[in-house]
């Protein structure tokens, strides 16, 4: 039985909450401000976390980021009513998965909430990976503490930048598509496209190669995605 913690401060919202999920099976788990769902997070290990960001003591926006620096790979839903496209980014941004506003339509939320739920975890293998320091050519990343730097010579990278780096390193050297990529970083197939992961990739890659019109790390297999290539003999 998957366990889902349900942050929100309105108790009709968790009350309502709580009886759908609980009829379809689920067992619930709430908490009414960030601080209080923070620990239970820690202690409890949920398999899915359902978040508002408007909350008293910590919001959700500094919870989401907290959870994620802790490399806590849990599935995070925001559910607000804050719809507006800036705190949308915001919040995929900062490590969410999917992101509904409210008022929102229970069937929905709960196709989300299964999809979210199908997810494979790491394995254990990528898990190892996501934790690394990469390191290739003059380029050290340290995907714990979200630094980069280039021939010592520090890189200011975006949350979505390092994702995709993760997302290719744990996977280095085989081809990620650009669907994959959307899913495993943005977490929502829907909402960017897969023109998003062009133009961040274009970005990366005016940060750590050293002629990016001719990468030699991070390279493109038209038609399907890309590939990190660390092997500098290939």
């Amino acid at each position: 039985m998957a366990r889902i913690l349900i942050i929100e401060d309105d108790p009709a919202i968790v009350r309502g909450l709580r009886d759908t999920l609980e009829d379809e099976s689920y067992e619930v788990l709430t908490a009414a401000d960030g601080q209080e769902g923070y620990e239970k997070i820690i202690r409890e290990n949920p398999d899915l976390i359902i978040l508002d960001l408007m909350l008293p003591k910590l919001d959700g926006f500094d919870l989401c980021r907290r959870v994620r620096s802790e490399q806590i790979p849990t599935p995070i839903l925001i559910l607000t009513a804050r719809g507006a496209e800036a705190d949308r980014i915001k919040g995929l941004d900062l490590g969410g998965d999917d992101y509904v506003v409210k008022p929102f339509s229970l069937l929905e939320l709960l196709a989300r909430v299964r999809a979210l739920l199908r997810r494979p975890p790491p394995s254990s293998a990528s898990a190892k990976s996501l934790t690394n320091i990469l390191e290739f050519g003059n380029v050290v990343i340290d995907f714990r503490c979200f630094e980069a730097s280039k021939a010592g010579r520090v890189l200011g990278m975006s949350r979505k930048e390092y994702g995709i780096l993760r997302c290719l390193a744990s996977r280095a050297g085989a081809v990620v598509t650009r669907n994959e990529l959307l899913d495993e970083v943005w977490g929502i197939d829907s909402y960017p496209t897969t023109r998003t992961v062009d133009n961040h990739m274009s970005m990366i890659r005016a940060k750590i190669e050293d002629n990016p019109a001719e990468p030699k790390y991070l390279i493109t297999v038209h038609g399907v995605g890309y590939k990190l290539v660390v092997d500098e003999n290939r």
